[in-house]
């Protein structure tokens, strides 16, 4: 048997950023940078277990180049800060989970030695020494939650030496005493600044020089914040839009600004994305965009909450409707206004209701 690698990157922060923000956010932005990190892998190792806050991945009977992993960890850590800065850029929601999440940093532990193999219910897992010196590892004296580490024996079979220095690791010797028995290692702690970041799209604010087509309005018995909950969780979109039989969205992914879902009604499917525009100090403001075949050409509505004061809010619903032809135009102004606001005051009204028999259990 040859030797095997172990390779486990980690969320710092993952425990105080679970236990003092909103839970379900919480959930999201962790199952959403650990996808990303499970995209990351370029060099194609198994994913053995996700640990929480950690993955186990491990590459059986081969340990890839010193090139490769170096090569490796830069692309996890770029990938991982890149999400990070879109989750910031783009955010919507104020609460406490998605305002302090790019806070979060990441460190990557990486070890190898020959693995033995226990299966339970057809999952084939590694097990033994050095899974558990692995783990140990993660328990270490390094001054920062944000590095790269790499054990002896890991470091002794890829030619890693303790002065290697690039524009991005600058390693370092270490140890730790686990159990009465030393562990050494190299560890590069990572200038977050020396990273390629991916580039991505921040939508601009939506400018419009005429008024909106009609606005609704009406005050809520809940905080901004819940009603801006309700608005951007599509888990909650049919139970205050009856004519919405299914919609379709990224369920692990916090909404944000270019967001995507789609609300199928009558078997026709609406595409959506989520927008924004300028508001007042103090307002929140969620907006959404369709371009999908209705009688006309785009569809903007944006809600306008404005808090009053403890578990009061105002909701003011803007929509905007923009036709090109001057037969979509006077459809609109004939028909489509008339029939839309309708359906639209009625889908608020329903909001209402359920947002006030949820605050009610």
């Amino acid at each position: 048997m040859g030797k095997s690698l172990l390779f486990l990157p980690d969320i710092s922060g993952f425990t105080e950023f679970v236990q003092t923000t909103e839970v379900e956010h919480s959930q999201h932005v962790i199952s959403e940078l650990l996808e990303v990190l499970i995209a990351a892998n370029t060099e194609e190792l198994q994913l053995a277990e996700i640990e929480g806050d950690a993955l186990f991945f491990y590459k059986e009977n081969e340990i890839p180049s010193l090139e490769k992993l170096l090569a490796l960890s830069e692309h996890i850590f770029t990938a991982f800060y890149s999400h990070l800065k879109l989750l910031e850029k783009n955010r919507i929601c104020p609460c406490n989970a998605c305002s302090t999440a790019p806070k979060l940093q990441l460190k990557i532990i990486a070890h190898c030695g020959e693995l033995q193999f226990l299966t339970v219910q057809n999952n084939r897992k590694p097990f033994g020494k050095q899974v558990i010196e692995a783990h140990r590892l993660m328990k270490n004296s390094v001054d920062s939650d944000n590095y790269v580490l790499f054990s002896k024996e890991l470091t002794d079979t890829i030619g890693l030496s303790g002065n290697y220095q690039s524009k991005l690791y600058n390693f370092k010797k270490g140890n730790d005493r686990y159990d009465g028995n030393q562990l050494d290692y190299l560890f590069s702690v990572i200038d977050n600044s020396h990273l390629k970041l991916k580039s991505f799209l921040t939508p601009s604010k939506v400018v419009f020089n005429k008024p909106p087509s009609f606005i609704i309005e009406k005050e809520f018995p809940v905080a901004a914040v819940e009603l801006l909950e309700a608005l951007t969780n599509y888990t909650y979109r049919r139970a205050w839009k009856e004519d919405v039989n299914e919609i379709k969205y990224h369920v692990n992914e916090v909404t944000r600004l270019g967001s995507e879902h789609v609300c199928v009604v009558n078997q026709k499917h609406l595409d959506f994305v989520v927008v924004t525009k300028e508001a007042k100090s103090g307002q929140l403001v969620y907006g959404e965009m369709t371009e999908s075949p209705i009688p006309v050409d785009k569809l903007y509505q944006f809600y306008v909450i404005t808090p009053l004061g403890s578990g009061k809010c105002k909701l003011v619903l803007e929509t905007y409707l923009e036709a090109k032809s001057p037969i979509k135009k006077l459809a609109i102004f004939l028909v489509v206004k008339k029939v839309l606001k309708k359906d639209v005051a009625k889908g608020i009204d329903k909001l209402y209701e359920f947002l006030k028999s949820k605050s009610a259990i």
